[in-house]
Order: structure tokens, then C-alpha cells, then sequence
């Protein structure tokens, strides 16, 4: 499996279902050169396999499989209440993959979907679009790899690479209002470079945490010190980077742990090139919650005693703005408080 300029990447699908409705789009034809050895089948809806009852997202999630399909109807959402919008007064989010390919155990995607596959959504011109006409009414600052890691998936899919084109697209329309467009990510493949120029209007969101944490409950993902490497080459190359401390995850020794972890980032990487920070401590939704603890028993991040604020669990105020006096504090060493973005619910 190899991506047009032949760097070679090691996806895990066996199995690929594809909706008829769009076998034969460019995308997808796309997509399945890259899994020459995989067994495609046929499916009318990706909702026929995605969506079935009494599938256990765990074991699902060991062996994906993936599906290509079209997404319909509403393309681009209003900023949900757990996210942080950086002072942008439009901020929207969309979603052009479900579920991602790394296997953190606090991920509230596992608590939102009810299979451990993966979706990709081949019709990305009609996202286009949607943002478009928006764009003709008022400017727009769009998070696109929230429900999924998109620069993890960039070898299969090239779908960052379409969003540069986008984003260059709209920024040279004197018809257009302005759009900056947010990837998060915890993947850290420095053959992205090769392929890839900076954006003006794209910013990327590289989430850390402790070397611990990241062992203990981020499985699959690159090391602390990966990541930090990824974001000094980056901030090199002109790339606008966001360091994001979000969600801060408690641990044994936290206050040692994520005090040796911002030791790392402060040695390798020049802070006044970073773009902003972002923090915030753990939160989730109850219901997503709920089916979290029920996959995962043993799981000491998502079984924490957390307190429920009108339908949102964190952990207890005093420990939540302990930890975020602490990390907000370290970071004030380095950065001005006015590039801190900290996560705060008016409603709680």
C-alpha cells in the first residue's frame, strides 16, 4: 500500500464496505488503489454496517474495518458545549470521518458510535459547499478532525490535503468571508512535510500528555517526544501549531508528571513561535459516559468517581482547577495569558 509519491503506510482494513451509491466516485476508486489487498463489498447505506445492533465497539476497534460511503443532509454544526471555540464567535465543526484509527481509552468517540469502525465520507465537495455558502454570510472558524484523527489517515485518504487546497481557494475569493479551518491531531509522521505547505488559514492542534498517560490510556499513538519533534519541525517549516493540553487526564504524581512533560516541551520547542494553548481538564458527556464505563470496566481513567454538571461528568471542581491553576501557571513562564485559551462552562 503506497500513496502517490511513494511513501509507504501499513493500514489495518481487511474488509472495505461501499455504498453503491458512490463505488465508482474518484475518491473511493482512490482509496481502494491503496488497499489492493483488501475484500470490498457492496453495501447500500455505510448505516447498514455501521449502525447494526449488539456490536461491541472494543473488539471492533482491534481489527477495524472500513467503510466508504456519502454523508447527506446537515454537513457543517454549530461548536458543541465540551469544545472550546478560541474566542471565535462562528465556530462550527464537521465531520468528514467517523472514528480513528488511534485507541484512547478516555476518546468519547467511544461513547458516541455504535461500532469500532471506521466511516470516510467520499463526498467531501458537498462539504465544500456547505461551508461555501456560509462563508458568503459571515466568516468562519471550522474544527474538521474532532471525531476522528485526520493527518493519521493522510497516506489512505488525502483529505488534509484537499482542505489546504480549499482553505487556499477561499482565502483568494474576494467573494468569500475569512475561514480558518482547525485540524487536531496526535499523529506524528514527519513524512507528512514532504507532501505537504503550510497554510496560512490552517492550524494545527497537537494534543500532549504525559509520557505516563499516553502508555497508559492513549494506545497506538506516537510518544510524547514524537510529538513534540513533530511540532518543532512544523513550527520550522512556518506552520501555524497549537499546543493543546486538552483533556488533562489525572494520574498518579499528575502534578510531577505533567511538570516533567512541559519540561520536554519548553527544552525542544521556541514558545513564542507556537500560535496558542489550549487546556482543559477531562469532560464528557453523561450519556456518552455511560456506555464508556459499560466497554471498558477496568479502565481507571472513565471509571474516576467524576461529578455530573447538567449532564456533563468532570472531574471535581477543586482537583479540576488545581490541575489547571498548575498547567495555566507553568505555561505563564513561557507565553502571555492572553495566548492560554482555557476551557471554562458558564453553566457549571
Amino acid at each position: 500500500m503506497k500513496n502517490l509519491k511513494g511513501v509507504y503506510y501499513n493500514f489495518p482494513f481487511s474488509h472495505v464496505y461501499v455504498e453503491k451509491e458512490v463505488r465508482d466516485h474518484p475518491r473511493t476508486k482512490r482509496i481502494l488503489d491503496r488497499l489492493a489487498g483488501a475484500e470490498v463489498i457492496e453495501i447500500d447505506h455505510y448505516k447498514d454496517v455501521f449502525c447494526r445492533k449488539g456490536q461491541d465497539y472494543i473488539l471492533q476497534h482491534r481489527a477495524q474495518n472500513l467503510i466508504l460511503g456519502a454523508k447527506h443532509g446537515k454537513l457543517l454544526y454549530k461548536g458543541a458545549r465540551v469544545c472550546q471555540s478560541f474566542g471565535n464567535e462562528n465556530f462550527y465543526y464537521t465531520s468528514c470521518m467517523m472514528n480513528c484509527v488511534f485507541d484512547c481509552e478516555y476518546c468519547y468517540l467511544k461513547g458516541m458510535y455504535p461500532s469500532g469502525n471506521l466511516v470516510v465520507f467520499v463526498n467531501l465537495e458537498d462539504i465544500f459547499a456547505e461551508a461555501e455558502k456560509l462563508l458568503l454570510k459571515e466568516e468562519l472558524y471550522l474544527c474538521i478532525s474532532y471525531d476522528t484523527d485526520l493527518p493519521a489517515l493522510e497516506g489512505l485518504t488525502g483529505y488534509v490535503q484537499e482542505w489546504h487546497g480549499f482553505v487556499e481557494k477561499i482565502r483568494f475569493s474576494n467573494e468569500k468571508k475569512d475561514l480558518t479551518v482547525e485540524i487536531r491531531t496526535k499523529a506524528a509522521d514527519s513524512r507528512f512535510f514532504e507532501e505537504h505547505a503550510p497554510v496560512s488559514g490552517v492550524i494545527y492542534g497537537m494534543t500532549l500528555s504525559p509520557q505516563s498517560v499516553i502508555e497508559a490510556y492513549e494506545h497506538r499513538t506516537p510518544s510524547l517526544l514524537r510529538r513534540i519533534d513533530w511540532i518543532g519541525q512544523a513550527i520550522a517549516k512556518g506552520y501555524r501549531v497549537r499546543l493543546c493540553f486538552d483533556p488533562m487526564i489525572y494520574c498518579r504524581d499528575w502534578k510531577g508528571q505533567y511538570d516533567s512533560m512541559l519540561g520536554d516541551v519548553f527544552s525542544r520547542i521556541d514558545m513564542e513561535k507556537i500560535e496558542d494553548v489550549s487546556v482543559g481538564t477531562f469532560r464528557v458527556s453523561q450519556d456518552y459516559l455511560k456506555k464508556m464505563r459499560r466497554q471498558q470496566p477496568y479502565s481507571a481513567v472513565v471509571q474516576f468517581p467524576f461529578v455530573n454538571d447538567k449532564g456533563v461528568y468532570h472531574y471535581p471542581r477543586e482537583l479540576a482547577d488545581e490541575m489547571e491553576r498548575f498547567l495555566v501557571g507553568r505555561l505563564k513562564e513561557k507565553i502571555t495569558e492572553k495566548r492560554i485559551f482555557l476551557w471554562e462552562d458558564e453553566e457549571m
